[in-house]
């Protein structure tokens, strides 16, 4: 019964929210073609209200997906798909390259397994590599965003570090709570709020867990350590 209520208040506080960041892009949207229906309007101002309903509409798109998947893994029944081994190495190289962010690995390691969901365990690494860069990465750095994996014990650690203003050590657990933004964080840099949420719970999910340090040197590191295969 307990379980069931937290899941509850949970979910009434996700969609809460949701309502709350739902309505600054679809005003966004309604001013802007209200704009294009002018009878003054030059064609100039035309395409920048359509660039940004398009802007808009993408920053829905992503909410609804975030909010939908953020729904499915509070949701400890709930299928989250097929368990099986998720080749880090290659799965973070790739993800680097499209960011353009530098990767980390020993030696010799072309392989590293870990038992989970690939295109869950893709959203946790995109999501950290992306927020790095939104907020923390310093264009003039070599090391701006650094993901780094290695193996300790019977875990895989992996790290997300960034050159930014770091993390305040009163909101280093409060980062990953759904929806939520560091004091003075603009909306228009990008993002709704959920992507560190879902990086914590897909981490759980598959057994491992999250936790944001500062990094030698300033800025902020993020590590997520998960089982390995075993």
């Amino acid at each position: 019964a307990e379980r069931i209520e937290g899941l509850m208040a949970s979910q009434k506080s996700l969609l809460a929210n949701a309502s709350h960041e739902l309505r600054s892009p679809l005003a966004s949207i309604r001013m802007g073609l209200e704009l294009m229906n002018a009878p003054t309007v030059d064609p100039a101002a035309t395409a920048r209200s359509r660039a940004e309903i398009l802007r808009n509409m993408a920053e829905l798109d992503q909410l609804i997906d975030e909010i939908l998947l953020a729904s499915r893994l509070d949701a400890q029944e709930a299928d989250i798909g097929t368990v099986e081994p998720v080749d880090l190495v290659g799965l973070c190289a790739e993800e680097c390259a499209r960011v353009g962010a530098s990767f980390d690995v020993p030696e010799g390691l072309t392989q590293l397994d870990v038992p989970g969901v690939a295109k869950l365990l893709r959203r946790m690494v995109r999501n950290l590599l992306e927020n790095a860069r939104r907020y923390g990465a310093a264009t003039d750095q070599a090391d701006a965003v650094v993901l780094s994996l290695h193996t300790e014990s019977a875990q895989v650690v992996l790290r997300v570090q960034d050159r930014g203003p770091g993390v305040p050590p009163a909101y280093l657990d409060r980062i990953f709570e759904p929806f939520f933004r560091l004091p003075g964080a603009s909306e228009r840099v990008g993002g709704v709020g959920l992507g560190l949420a879902l990086v914590k719970s897909i981490a759980e999910r598959h057994g491992g867990q999250v936790k944001c340090t500062a990094r030698l040197g300033g800025g902020a590191c993020f590590v997520v350590g998960l089982p390995a295969t075993t």
